[in-house]
């Protein structure tokens, strides 16, 4: 795969219930790592929220998807102006893994790998069983992870909820019912 076709690429049902999105990013992996786990660059392009580095911590992530592009674009009905969750670090090897708990779901994964002067991120979610929830999470981490793209490769991303609310109904053709 090319730089061009990853940063494209949708999220694949890895197993049932296991998403997995990869994204390549201009490296060096530390300052990737950055983005992931410090909280000022992570509100940037997913939600704030400081982040202990050690196994068993927790970590309130605050989102407010309103605030990651400019203009933000138009919010879904039913989603709020801001959204928390508490979360638990379960892995840690900075700075190649970090995984932690989310919400009611087997919980996310993010895998670093250097390639030169660039990055793999790899995004795996795990246990989204419902398909309204997978939908969501698909298209949230897709979203999410083109605004990170943006950032590091200092572009303008897409209006957040305009780009969610297309990609929404095209996880809804991709993902089996």
């Amino acid at each position: 795969m090319n730089a061009r076709t990853l940063q494209n690429a949708y999220g694949t049902l890895t197993e049932p219930a296991t998403l997995t999105v990869q994204r390549r990013l201009p490296g060096p992996i530390e300052r990737v790592w950055a983005y992931l786990t410090e909280s000022d660059l992570r509100r940037q392009w997913l939600a704030a929220g400081d982040m202990p580095m050690e196994i068993g911590a927790t970590v309130e992530l605050v989102w407010r998807n309103d605030e990651l592009t400019d203009p933000p674009g138009q919010r879904p009905e039913g989603f709020p102006s801001e959204h928390r969750m508490s979360c638990r670090i379960t892995e840690l090897d900075p700075p190649h893994r970090l995984a932690i708990t989310w919400g009611s779901t087997g919980g996310v994964s993010f895998v670093l790998a250097e390639d030169g002067d660039e990055v793999l991120l790899t995004v795996t979610h795990r246990r989204v069983a419902e398909r309204s929830t997978l939908l969501n999470v698909s298209t949230g981490w897709h979203m999410h992870l083109d605004v990170l793209v943006a950032r590091l490769t200092e572009q303008q991303p897409t209006a957040f909820w305009d780009r969610w609310a297309d990609l929404k109904h095209e996880y809804e053709q991709r993902m089996p019912v």
